[in-house]
């Protein structure tokens, strides 16, 4: 390497170096109008699930269900689906579950799949548990009237 791009590069980690070193550790969350949301107290592993309970309502039209129950410790890889031990149409009866929807078995252009689409296998992206932990904001949402 030569000395001008060898001085280069040593003024790049240099530059890079310091402006690491002033970013602070700990960083304060602020919504679009400016109120603070940072919620220390509701780090991972802050908060609980709550409890099994029977299927949440939906609070509007097309909300992905909520887990009513505990996922921890839930496999759900590329190789494996722990929610479909229960949740599979050739497993939900006997499970006591809710059995997967229609529109999981349809690929991006409607066409019909024999299993789940890869692009609705990753339940936890859509379906969330609950949990005790506090809104980060004020809420007043209130369900469509319709959903009542």
């Amino acid at each position: 390497m030569n000395r001008k791009t060898r001085n280069l590069v040593m003024a790049l980690v240099a530059a890079v170096g310091l402006g690491a070193a002033t970013v602070p550790l700990a960083q304060t969350v602020s919504s679009v109008r400016g109120a603070d949301v940072s919620a220390p107290e509701l780090a991972p592993g802050n908060f609980r699930q709550l409890p099994d309970s029977p299927p949440i309502p939906r609070d509007y039209v097309q909300q992905p269900p909520l887990v009513p129950h505990k996922v921890d410790g839930y496999e759900v890889s590329l190789n494996f689906n722990k929610c479909m031990d229960c949740h599979a149409w050739s497993r939900y009866q006997e499970a006591g579950a809710t059995k997967v929807s229609l529109t999981h078995f349809k690929d991006r252009d409607g066409g019909e799949l024999s299993n789940v689409s890869p692009r609705r296998y990753f339940c936890l992206q859509c379906h969330v548990p609950q949990t005790d932990a506090r809104p980060l904001v004020e809420n007043t949402f209130r369900p469509a009237a319709g959903l009542r």
